[in-house]
C-alpha cells in the first residue's frame, strides 16, 4: 500500500472540556492582586526546615 497518498490525520474535533482549577487566580479564597509579602513566605519556609528537622 502506497502509504503517501493516505493524507495525513486528522486534527482534534472539538477542543477538551474546560474545568476549574483549585487554584485559579479571581475566586473567593484566591482572589486577584493578593500576593505573600516576602517576610511570611521566609517564615513559612523556615518553619517547615526546622519541623523537618525536628523529624
Amino acid at each position: 500500500m502506497d502509504y503517501s497518498k493516505s493524507g495525513g490525520t486528522g486534527g482534534a474535533k472539538k477542543a477538551p472540556t474546560k474545568h476549574r482549577e483549585h487554584n485559579q487566580k479571581g475566586n473567593k479564597a484566591n482572589p486577584f492582586g493578593s500576593k505573600d509579602d516576602k517576610a511570611t513566605l521566609l517564615a513559612r519556609l523556615k518553619a517547615a526546615s526546622e519541623a523537618k528537622k525536628q523529624g
